[in-house]
């Protein structure tokens, strides 16, 4: 991996001085996510040809200086309010303190690196404050009016949502004793990442061979693309074990999205998501076909009364700049088995970041059938 030069750092304000609001709550679904890796997310864009590197840095601080008048909360600072008796509160103070802005250079980059020579505006967001619509209602926001537009098409929602058995004033977190020695102790597995691209023809296919197989026509694309992956990565797994043990389950984690379930207005806000799983028996899974897994991964997203959320950005992230070569992720939220779906360059196809042991990586770069819907 390249290693980066930081050219200038600074804190960027927002535009106005007269802020909007001064405080925005953390609401239950906001707090879990505390102990959370943030949101990194960066878009790649093709070099524009008419402009030298400095103006292009005057120009992103400059408009993202004007989207922070759209979104105080993100300028601002987390809080906290410790109690007598080992409970807190967690809010953000919007107190104007600015956004980190940081300009970086890469002195060589290899193909693996990125697809091209471009520029990365990339974010960071804290998981407490933001959830992957959010993330990208601001980044999409902040295209809009760095292309020149005077405001955003969708305003951000910051009105808070609590059950009803919550009250805004009583959301006391206990505090428990933390040994200090513990916090720079772990040391993560090793792990590789690498990005499939599948096709529109190919991600055609899986759907057509998944409902074939299950004889039905409810398996969607991407329900097909996921169930492709579940069966390839447990299939690379059970044949790298020392003992084939068919009986054991494995479990499918999916991120869903409750905007629309509650309902929640369009531009809300902050954290609106939870983690649905489902099992299936490993030998079941290897054995029954993609049309098996296909309706297992159905199954799972019928039974929500909200939308997957699929973490794609929008094809409007545009900041005047043309179209964006790819989107690619930072090291936080990294694990074995880490799935993140991105839109790729061609039209309907996907391309998918995936994060898993060296051994599993190598064990699916060598496996047939996985790799014969990949498109190298």
């Amino acid at each position: 991996m390249a290693k980066f030069e930081v050219v200038s750092s600074c804190l960027v304000p927002t535009a106005s001085n007269e802020i909007s609001m001064s405080k925005l709550e953390l609401t239950p679904w906001d707090l879990p996510f505390l102990l959370v890796d943030p949101i990194q997310k960066g878009i790649l864009f093709p070099s524009p040809k008419s402009q030298d590197f400095q103006t292009i840095i005057q120009h992103l601080k400059t408009s993202l200086s004007r989207t922070l008048d759209f979104f105080p909360p993100l300028a601002g600072r987390l809080g906290t309010i410790e109690n007598d008796d080992n409970t807190a509160c967690f809010f953000v103070d919007c107190n104007n303190a600015g956004v980190d802005f940081t300009h970086a250079v890469a002195g060589a980059l290899s193909v693996s690196d990125i697809m091209g020579p471009g520029y990365i505006p990339r974010c960071t967001g804290n998981h407490a404050v933001i959830d992957g619509t959010s993330f990208w209602h601001f980044f999409n926001s902040w295209s809009e009016i760095s292309r020149g537009l005077e405001t955003i098409s969708k305003t951000p929602v910051f009105e808070r949502w609590f059950p009803t058995n919550v009250s805004k004033d009583n959301r006391l977190i206990p505090l428990p004793p933390i040994d200090q020695s513990l916090l720079h102790s772990f040391v993560p597995p090793p792990s590789l990442e690498r990005v499939f691209h599948f096709s529109r023809e190919s991600v055609a296919n899986l759907k057509a061979k998944a409902n074939s197989e299950a004889g039905t026509a409810k398996i969607s694309s991407f329900q097909a693309l996921i169930a492709h992956l579940w069966r390839s990565i447990t299939r690379c797994r059970n044949q790298l074990r020392i003992e084939k043990e068919n009986s054991q389950e494995v479990d499918l984690l999916l991120l869903v999205g409750t905007r629309s379930r509650i309902p929640l207005p369009d531009g809300y806000f902050g954290n609106a998501v939870y983690i649905v799983k489902t099992v299936a028996n490993e030998g079941e899974l290897l054995e029954n076909g993609l049309g098996y897994a296909g309706l297992k991964v159905n199954e799972l997203v019928a039974q929500q009364t909200s939308e997957v959320a699929i973490n794609l950005a929008e094809e409007c992230t545009d900041f005047g700049w043309g179209k964006p070569i790819a989107v690619r992720s930072g090291k936080g939220q990294k694990g074995d088995g880490k799935m993140t779906f991105f839109p790729a360059a061609e039209p309907g196809g996907i391309d998918v970041e995936a994060c898993l042991a060296p051994a599993t990586m190598q064990a699916m770069e060598q496996d047939a059938e996985f790799m014969e819907a990949v498109t190298i």
